[in-house]
């Protein structure tokens, strides 16, 4: 397996790109990527890691890599609402990686777009966090995924890369089908 990090600082990196830049890179990747796969199938065997801390009431700082950011819950569930909540941030991740892929596919099928704006929710009973109710489920019952492409294709074509999106899109695939979870204690 392979982690990945990155040593990069992200205040440095530039994120301020035209198209042509974008298709460079999508192409560059998708190149190294599969000469890579085609070298060494095993190369493709990737693991990500983040460490959390505590701070605060509630709130966790999370490193990933070079990158470090916060995770809060609202005034209501003990938090300071000074960051997004866990649940928030899972749903931002389903949010990012639509985009990641939508971008990728679409380069790569000849179906171009302008501007991607995907807007996510999910419905949680919160019965089961504080111990009311264990017969429904602590997460997420329904996730709903909405993309807004705008250009010049039709949307039978836009719902045709959806269509291959949703069938590689690593955290849609996190929610939409059982992932086996371990997890465990120690003592510090």
């Amino acid at each position: 397996m392979t982690i990945l990090t990155s040593d990069t600082d992200p205040r440095t990196s530039n994120t301020s790109f035209d198209s042509d830049e974008r298709a460079r890179r999508l192409d560059a990747a998708a190149s190294a990527w599969g000469n890579r796969i085609d070298a060494d199938r095993t190369s493709a065997h990737l693991t990500y890691r983040v460490r959390g801390t505590g701070e605060g009431s509630v709130a966790t700082r999370v490193r990933a890599g070079a990158h470090e950011f916060s995770i809060d819950e609202p005034t209501a569930l003990a938090g300071d609402d000074a960051a997004a909540s866990p649940v928030e941030i899972a749903l931002g991740a389903i949010a990012a990686c639509q985009v990641v892929v939508f971008r990728l596919y679409s380069h790569a099928l000849g179906i171009p777009f302008d501007d991607i704006d995907v807007t996510a929710e999910g419905d949680l009973d919160a019965a089961r966090l504080f111990g009311k109710d264990d017969s429904v489920r602590a997460g997420f019952s329904a996730v709903r995924v909405a993309i807004e492409l705008s250009g010049s294709e039709s949307l039978e074509r836009y719902e045709e890369l959806r269509a291959v999106v949703d069938a590689h899109c690593p955290v849609l695939d996190l929610f939409a089908n059982p992932t086996e979870v371990t997890t465990s204690v120690s003592k510090g």
